[in-house]
């Protein structure tokens, strides 16, 4: 034990039993109130932001009032160059007039798709007249991972080829891990040479995502963040073209191939299966036009100082988007005055409400913090948690002293929620510590519902999560009516211009989630013991290996 370690550990061991008491008596007193949560949500909320999208000027008065509630609080800013704001510049790319095409090359002559047919092309943020042609190889999922033990490209010479994957991973696999090396095929493929990748869906895929949902967004503009050298961020950018292939252009890749596409999909049908990869007899060609443009949009960052002498350069992060996804385009034969603003009302103005009420109660207590905290709200989450990214990779803090990490993205606030879900809690030692922070409230905290939605990687945590730092997504669950209530607005107004303020939402839930969180936060920020990965768990091993870790 280091002569630090120990003098810390003496003047904890030194508080009297009346003083812990006084602390945990603080960490109850603030009061939560409907009104406080509403009042966020309902600017926030309002047409006049008209959605909130990343770049746009909504977006801007947001970052506004957030920033000044932040000063308000008295708290110090944690943005560039002493302000609220870190300001992101990201590339918006757009396809160009002329749609792309994929052409197939093989034993049975030469076939062409257009985009949004059988074929989804992928723009390229760096490279605008794609024009790529290669060679196939198949690499069953494609999937490379030492802690699961699995290397699809074994055996396998894909250099300057373009390889073709199942989407998705084995069925099996446990859903967080198969979502992470699902996400991270391209990489994959990098490392082995290739050039392009080209996916097509197993029978599990397709039923979760048909492929006329994956048309549907065909032409949706892709984002990237902008790094100091000038050029969008793309952690695979030696993987030049990308597209997803259905009927018969996916079935075309297999001609002469020792397996047919059938019986692929057959094979990775069952428990475990992972069919082997193998040499094409065909070739493709995938060629794009795009457009780009730079857009700028800021995340809003505050920091309340820890009053530990030790523990304040410790920063644990509470963090919610404040984005949402803009104005819809009119549909054909829509009635006159239609609404198409998307206002984001719980996705995730109640999000940003509850960060803000826990804000204001932790820098208003009698007994502050004993690790820093930092509050942020992070842009361009709708547009792939490239704002979260950003700032996980340039924190306005010593990113090895960031401990840990609450997200609170679309707290479902339209039923009296009787437990909470830590998306993650399995993962590291903030799962015991939410369970903690909130039975005194009564809250149970429950397993994950929906694990065949990988949501543990689907949300801003996740960015600090591929940093090395134990995160979860806290949400509300399932309990007491939440499974119906989370279903119906999923299928409803989730992502819709329903999304507003004329919902039934229950401002006494907002109100019990933002203490919950604030439990949380002081627990997080009190410890003795910053939170730890789990020895032996697969995301702790991949992310931060050197970390000292927990026994489970």
């Amino acid at each position: 034990m280091t002569i630090r370690t120990f003098s810390a550990a003496l003047a904890i061991a030194l508080l009297s039993t009346s003083a812990l008491a006084q602390v945990d008596k603080a960490a109850d007193a603030p009061v939560f109130t409907p009104e406080g949560v509403r009042a966020h949500v309902d600017f926030l909320a309002d047409d006049l932001l008209e959605g909130r999208d990343t770049g746009s000027k909504g977006l801007e008065i947001a970052a506004r009032y957030v920033a000044t509630r932040f000063e308000a609080m008295g708290l110090k800013p944690a943005g560039e160059n002493g302000t609220w704001y870190q300001t992101v510049t990201f590339q918006q790319t757009d396809r160009g007039a002329t749609p792309g095409t994929v052409t197939v090359s093989g034993p049975a002559g030469e076939k062409s798709w257009k985009h949004a047919s059988d074929v989804l092309i992928g723009t390229s943020a760096n490279e605008p007249k794609l024009d790529v042609a290669a060679p196939l190889v198949f690499v069953g999922y494609g999937i490379e991972s030492a802690p699961l033990g699995i290397n699809d490209y074994a055996g396998l010479d894909v250099k300057g080829k373009i390889v073709v994957t199942l989407r998705g991973f084995p069925k099996g696999m446990p859903s967080e891990e198969g979502a992470h090396v699902g996400a991270t095929k391209a990489q994959a493929a990098q490392k082995h040479g290739a050039i392009g990748m080209v996916s097509i869906g197993t029978l599990q895929s397709m039923k979760a995502r048909p492929w006329s949902r994956m048309v549907q967004m065909a032409d949706s503009a892709s984002y990237a963040w902008v790094g100091k050298d000038g050029k969008a961020f793309d952690e695979a950018p030696n993987i030049r073209a990308g597209a997803s292939l259905n009927g018969p252009a996916a079935d075309a890749l297999f001609v002469g191939a020792p397996k047919t596409l059938t019986a692929i999909r057959k094979e990775a049908d069952k428990a475990g299966g992972r069919p082997k990869g193998f040499a094409l007899k065909t070739s493709i060609r995938i060629q794009n036009e795009s457009v780009s443009k730079r857009i700028t949009s800021p995340n809003v960052a505050a920091i309340l100082p820890g009053s530990d002498p030790t523990l304040a350069s410790e920063y644990v992060v509470l963090s919610a988007h404040l984005d949402h996804i803009g104005i819809s385009k009119a549909k054909p034969g829509e009635p006159e005055g239609s609404d198409h603003i998307n206002n984001g009302a719980l996705d995730n103005a109640a999000g940003i409400a509850t960060m803000l009420e826990v804000a204001r109660a932790a820098a208003s207590a009698p007994i502050k913090p004993r690790r820093s905290i930092i509050f942020l709200a992070s842009t361009a989450e709708e547009r792939g948690l490239l704002g979260a990214d950003y700032f996980a990779r340039h924190p306005s803090v010593p990113g090895n002293k960031i401990v840990g990490n609450v997200d609170l993205d679309m707290p479902l606030l339209l039923y009296p929620f009787t437990d909470v879900i830590a998306f993650g809690a399995d993962h590291s030692t903030l799962g015991p510590i939410v369970a903690k922070a909130v039975a005194p409230m009564n809250l149970k905290l429950s397993p994950d519902p929906m694990p065949q939605e990988s949501i543990f990687v689907r949300s801003d945590h996740y960015m600090f999560v591929k940093q090395g730092v134990p995160a979860v997504f806290l949400a509300t669950g399932y309990a007491n009516g939440g499974a119906k209530a989370w279903e119906s607005f999923l299928s409803g107004n989730y992502h819709n211009v329903g999304d507003d303020m004329k919902q039934k939402i229950d401002w006494e839930a907002g109100a019990r989630f933002a203490e919950a969180n604030y439990r949380i936060t002081r627990r997080m920020a009190d410890g003795d013991v910053a939170p730890m990965w789990y020895e032996k768990d697969f995301f702790g091993e991949v992310f931060a290996p050197g970390a000292i870790k927990a026994k489970k």
